[in-house]
């Protein structure tokens, strides 16, 4: 497959599908063009312009957009790939105001996140669920309730905890702060071997 150059074609496709992604951002965020106006210093009827496809952005008019809404450059023009290595962390939402970061992008094998929890109570009633795999868990700030069968622990920053996760788990932050943890989960119950440890 032959690798080719942007050429002035693609450059004009990406521009005007700006403005409809410039309007669905500002409607995500339940915010009127006069208040976008005042947040970026574009007056309300070059907004307009931009949102409807009557006028090319500038880099000068999608710096401060791009910053107010939130997302890259990149996310705003939808730039294609450019074989960049480093992965592009998309938070996912996850419950009771749990915030999930993919580290991993290939399919198949150990999956890698980081979650985010918000302080939680230390009387929480833990909902245990189960899956195929295998998990192992890092803490990295705060303090981590791990739910393991008949094991209740609180895992301290630095420390680590691995299982198959057919045995029934639950995770939570408690009522001292959230929490933040890596987790490598193999879904087929592959492990993550130790290949050098200190004597």
């Amino acid at each position: 497959m032959e690798n080719r150059s942007p050429g002035p074609d693609d450059a004009d496709r990406t521009l005007d599908a700006v403005g409809p992604r410039l309007k669905a951002l500002r409607q995500r965020r339940s915010t009127t063009l006069a208040e976008l106006a005042e947040q970026t210093g574009i007056s309300v009827s070059t907004l307009s312009r931009l949102e409807t496809g009557l006028r090319r952005p500038t880099l000068e008019q999608l710096l401060p957009l791009a910053r107010v809404h939130g997302v890259t450059l990149d996310e705003l023009v939808d730039a294609p790939a450019t074989g960049n290595p480093r992965i592009n962390l998309q938070p996912i939402a996850g419950p009771d105001g749990a915030v999930i970061l993919p580290l991993t992008r290939r399919a198949g094998g150990i999956q890698a996140y980081k979650f985010v929890l918000p302080a939680g109570t230390d009387d929480a009633v833990p909902d245990l669920r189960t899956h195929d795999g295998y998990d192992w868990v890092y803490v990295l700030d705060g303090t981590l309730r791990l739910v393991l069968g008949e094991h209740d622990l609180l895992l301290a920053a630095g420390e680590a905890a691995e299982f198959d996760t057919r045995t029934p788990h639950w995770f939570g932050a408690t009522a001292a702060g959230p929490v933040e943890f890596l987790s490598l989960i193999g879904r087929q119950g592959e492990r993550a071997h130790v290949r050098a440890a200190p004597r």
